[in-house]
């Protein structure tokens, strides 16, 4: 057997239980921190960091070290905000009253459509969103978006009648707020009514939006309106002059990626719901706004997600302190950590890597047996105009320009100053439409253990954050890097040939670039992925083949094309591979976290992602010699193959 950096691994299972050959010795020792839901895998990564960060701005914020830029200044000045837990607990609920009052003073939609605009730009709660984004048929264009709220449930389907989770989850969720709410000095009945009115308003809203399930289709997104249709979806607020005023223009349409909740918006916003949409928004705003206040606000605040969750604890003051921080400043924080702990040569280094991944993926292309010639040209092409974005941006976003502490001495308190770094990034969003798109501006900092694919503008985003061992380092041999990072990479690239990706073209368009033919082929094949995890039990649920297909279709091609790179180098090591794609995805996670991802979640359980995709690959039964005898043997007829 190859020798590897698993020292746990059980040779007896590995034809039986790839995953738990791998890591089952590692889960059985593994304790999941007071404060997680999970840990192993991507979470190891990111509490490595969090430690390291946290131990270099802890002397930042005490002096002890200089500030690099005047964004990281700022920065210091906030920590030092959110690190006085003395102050936050002396203001109490005080800095939060005059938001809640905001809404108590509502009499009629009138007065909330009075302060409309305002309203949106402060970030106070309504029953829809408004945002802009690229416009998904010309993404050189910021376009108006809008959408329906996220409810008090983590889904729709929570609300079903008989749904035994929300028979826990919702008392525990009325409880929390209603102490919340007594702690803002309300009475403990005012306190009970509004919880029930808005958990009324709340149900009703249920209907009307979609579950996680349709969400993840992107073809059912794009429904543009025309602007004075958008106005007629309710007589109660005036939609197209806040609109107008928020972009300080004059829009022609806006994209519904939820058309049925507005059709149904003017049964929501009646007379007889007033009350309730009042309840809704005190109930919304004081869950919101409760981990910016004091410790008590904070621990009763986490009281709901830890259930959620099954975290036994909520962070401690330090940690807190620190990740609403770094929350805040996240990309001048991506910026430190990138270039004192990555740096330019790893950069290019990765960089390198991924055009390699990316040739690998053209060539499979090329030769691919089942696209048409025009299709397959068209694929290709995609390919040439992939962006790449590796490590960290070349400079820091000039929006943090803009993010000036307003210290103790002069007023400023925590959530005012956030509040007010959300007017600013509210402002700023608005005033993106209509204007070019900039396609090299980061969604995720530098620190953030992850990577993604984005549709809207054909590019692929490796933070530098994920780019260590596991996954990467020099100290591994090619074959461990490849079953590591090199399938994550060729899993982003896959991204834009699943099922939602392959709706755009190479621009970011949605714009179909296949053949009918070819677009039915790639359907049944997906439909295959989805058969293939569709109704695995798990954690005492079912996988849902549907809402994890994309994700799905991604690390399969991914797993495939890093390993025809693997084989492409001179100390191809197949065991090594398969053995390394097998502990990337090592985690142990409370019961209560994996039923909340199987229901919203578009990953399928890491378990699942480590065993069921070698499965599809005749290189593994070859490499560990599974035999039709064997629990991890999949028929050839069996074993699915996009890529």
């Amino acid at each position: 057997m190859t020798q590897t950096n698993n020292d746990q691994l059980n040779t007896s299972l590995l034809k039986d239980d790839f995953y738990d050959a791998i890591n089952g010795g590692w889960i059985e020792n593994a304790e999941i921190p007071a404060d997680h839901s999970s840990t192993g895998g991507f979470m190891d990564l990111a509490d490595n960091i969090e430690k390291i960060l946290m131990t270099d701005f802890a002397k930042l914020r005490d002096g002890k070290m200089a500030p690099e830029n005047p964004q990281m200044a700022e920065f210091k000045k906030f920590y030092q905000m959110t690190s006085n837990f003395e102050r936050r607990d002396k203001a109490s609920a005080a800095p939060l009253k005059p938001y809640l009052q905001r809404i108590e003073d509502l009499t009629s939609y009138a007065d909330l459509n009075a302060q409309l605009v305002d309203w949106i730009i402060t970030g106070l709660p309504l029953p829809f969103d408004i945002d802009v984004d690229s416009d998904m048929k010309n993404s050189t264009i910021y376009a108006l978006f809008a959408g329906g709220p996220r409810l008090f449930l983590p889904d729709k389907t929570y609300y079903e009648d008989g749904n035994e989770a929300a028979k826990k989850l919702m008392p525990l969720f009325s409880e929390m707020t209603e102490s919340l709410l007594r702690m803002a000095d309300y009475p403990e009945s005012d306190a009970h009514q509004i919880v029930e009115q808005a958990k009324d308003f709340d149900r009703q809203i249920a209907p009307h939006v979609k579950s996680a399930e349709e969400s993840a289709d992107y073809s059912k997104m794009y429904n543009p309106k025309d602007i004075d249709t958008f106005g007629k979806y309710t007589d109660k607020l005036d939609l197209v002059a806040a609109v107008k005023e928020l972009v300080n223009g004059e829009p022609k349409q806006i994209i519904l990626p939820e058309p049925a909740y507005f059709e149904a918006l003017s049964s929501l916003l009646t007379d007889d719901n007033f009350e309730k949409i009042k309840s809704w928004m005190l109930v919304k705003t004081v869950d919101g706004l409760a981990s910016y206040l004091s410790e008590d606000f904070r621990q009763t605040g986490s009281q709901y997600g830890r259930a959620l969750s099954g975290r036994k604890e909520a962070r401690s003051k330090e940690k807190a302190a620190y990740y609403l921080a770094s929350g805040i400043y996240d990309q001048v924080v991506g910026d430190y950590y990138g270039h004192k702990y990555f740096g330019e040569k790893a950069k290019q280094d990765v960089h390198d890597m991924v055009v390699k991944m990316v040739n690998v993926y053209k060539n499979r292309l090329q030769n691919n047996d089942w696209l048409s010639a025009s299709t397959r040209e068209k694929a290709v092409l995609k390919l040439d105009k992939l962006g790449i974005q590796v490590g960290y941006p070349d400079k820091i976003d000039s929006l943090y320009d803009k993010f000036k502490v307003t210290e103790p001495a002069d007023g400023g308190t925590l959530l005012g100053n956030i509040m007010t770094f959300t007017q600013i990034q509210t402002k700023d969003q608005f005033s993106k439409w209509n204007k070019p798109v900039d396609r090299t501006r980061w969604e995720m900092s530098a620190n953030t253990v992850n990577a993604y694919y984005h549709p809207f503008h054909n590019i692929i985003v490796f933070p530098a954050a994920i780019l260590q061992a596991p996954f990467y380092s020099l100290e591994q041999s090619s074959s461990q890097n490849f079953g590591g990072i090199g399938a994550v990479i060729a899993h982003e690239i896959s991204h834009a040939f699943d099922n939602n990706g392959s709706l755009f073209d190479e621009f970011g368009n949605m714009n179909n670039w296949w053949t009918d033919e070819d677009h039915e082929h790639f359907k049944g094949l997906a439909e295959n992925m989805v058969n293939e995890f569709e109704g695995i039990p798990f954690s005492g649920q079912k996988v849902n083949g549907r809402l994890t297909v994309s994700e799905n279709i991604a690390d399969a091609g991914g797993l495939s094309c890093a390993l025809e790179a693997a084989k492409s180098e001179d100390d191809v090591d197949l065991e090594a591979f398969f053995i390394n794609w097998g502990t990337i995805w090592r985690m142990k996670a409370t019961t209560e976290y994996m039923q909340l991802l199987l229901s919203i979640d578009v990953h399928a359980p890491a378990k699942l992602r480590a065993n069921v995709q070698v499965q599809n690959l005749d290189d593994f039964f070859k490499t560990f010699n599974v035999t039709e005898n064997d629990q991890m043997y999949k028929k050839p007829v069996d074993r699915v193959k996009i890529w």
